[in-house]
């Protein structure tokens, strides 16, 4: 649950053009989600982690560099260090060296180089005084106290690491907002940092709501379904990294519904529920909502996933007090679910950590077949990438698009975006697509 100053749908909406509510564009609706998203990050509070504890968590604070990395000039192979003036000669020029020594990694004495000489140095030593350059190895011939190489075979300053090439002491080193991914504990690693300063977990209640759905390792009557929509919804968070609490299946009764959600906006930050968001008789979602909080959407013009409600709901409505959680009550269809998941949830989600690397990177891929769609409306197809003829990528659907057909959305890696004012796609045409390596 979250805290901060009461923000007005009236304010939100303000700046967009034509807003409905019953048929929200995709972008208004990512940039009310947005608005409100921003509000929780905020107010998230700050914990201190053991580095390894710390992978997928968000960095609440800037990382400045307490020391050069490298800490000194060193050599990035094993070979022979020199003067790099040396090579001032034809290229197809032999140059002979002597060799004064041998320099292993660790070694903290400055050696001085002497003109026409090299030492022989391992990787990560420190170069001596006066070395620039290392050539390696392989490149030589050794013949008793000298070598003999090319010239051909080194460049001036090739194969040595500079002092502070990596990191500068003093300037950062990881910026807030970071998601950390395994080569930053490294770098954090470098640096000597045991502990390192992230944001809070978000906590995200979810659950499924309909009569007609029965959990796995119940016996199935004949009209039941079992809810596959908590497990692709449980699997969407977990690779998030977020606090998850499952409520499991609530029935299509108001009053249970208002109770679930009452209890979860008590101590979660974020409310997720699979159905009930449509015009039956039985989908109760966008009423309660209004009853306890506030309906910012409630349509939305894409297919599929239309049927899709946000808003805020309060611990205790008659307060309106500035705690709250948000709510995405998403479509009881499967595909529907992890579309408008990947759409609108996910984003919001990794804004709401405190994430500067929110949004979604979307890439153009040519077309393997042609589409036709309604004008007014985004469309999401399953997809996946393969080859041309000519070896290059291009993508091509999954077979059939129904919003129920779970198969086909796990057959795709992608989803093809048909944007709002697309109306036909043409073999060979550049399409925003969506991949899911990574996110599923």
């Amino acid at each position: 649950m979250s805290s901060s100053v009461l923000v007005s749908l009236d304010h939100v909406t303000s700046c967009l053009s034509g807003y409905d509510p019953e048929s929200l564009r995709v972008d208004d609706g990512r940039e009310i989600i947005k608005t409100f998203s921003r509000i929780i990050a905020k107010n998230l509070t700050i914990e201190k982690l053991p580095i390894r504890d710390a992978l997928g968590r968000v960095l609440a604070q800037d990382v400045i560099s307490t020391i050069n990395v490298p800490s000194h000039n060193n050599a990035a192979m094993d070979g022979y260090a020199f003067n790099s003036k040396v090579l001032s000669f034809e290229k197809n020029k032999i140059i002979e060296l002597k060799v004064s020594g041998q320099i292993l990694a660790g070694n903290k004495k400055n050696i001085d180089q002497l003109d026409g000489s090299c030492f022989q140095i391992m990787t990560g030593a420190i170069m001596p005084t006066n070395c620039d350059t290392v050539i390696p190895q392989e490149f030589v011939e050794v013949s008793e106290n000298k070598i003999q190489f090319l010239r051909s075979a080194v460049k001036p300053f090739d194969n040595r690491r500079l002092k502070g090439e990596d990191l500068q002491l003093g300037t950062p080193a990881l910026k807030s907002g970071k998601i950390l991914k395994p080569a930053d504990l490294g770098l954090l690693a470098s640096l000597g940092m045991p502990e390192v300063d992230v944001f809070r977990k978000l906590r995200v209640t979810f659950f499924s709501t309909g009569d007609e759905l029965k959990s796995i390792g119940e016996s199935l009557p004949e009209g039941y379904v079992y809810d596959s929509n908590r497990y692709t919804i449980f699997g969407m968070l977990k690779r998030i990294g977020v606090e998850i609490v499952d409520l499991g299946v609530i029935p299509d009764d108001p009053v249970l519904l208002e109770n679930a959600l009452l209890s979860a906006s008590v101590s979660s930050d974020v409310i997720i529920t699979s159905g009930g968001v449509s015009v039956g008789e039985a989908d109760h979602t966008k009423a309660v909502m209004k009853k306890i909080g506030d309906v910012c959407f409630w349509k939305v013009a894409m297919r599929p996933g239309r049927p899709m409600v946000f808003g805020k709901v309060w611990p205790d409505k008659d307060k309106q007090s500035e705690f709250f959680s948000l709510l995405f009550g998403l479509p009881g269809n499967p595909v529907a679910v992890m579309v408008t998941f990947y759409i609108f949830v996910r984003e919001a989600i990794l804004q709401m950590m405190g994430s500067n690397e929110y949004k979604s990177q979307f890439i153009l891929v040519e077309s393997a077949q042609s589409f036709k769609k309604k004008p007014g409306r985004t469309e999401y197809r399953r997809a996946k990438i393969i080859q041309n003829s000519n070896n290059s990528p291009c993508v091509k659907l999954t077979g059939s698009q129904g919003s129920g057909i779970l198969s086909s959305m796990s057959e795709a890696d992608c989803l093809v975006i048909l944007e709002h004012d697309t109306v036909n796609v043409k073999i060979g045409d550049l399409v925003p697509v969506l991949i899911f390596d990574g996110l599923i």
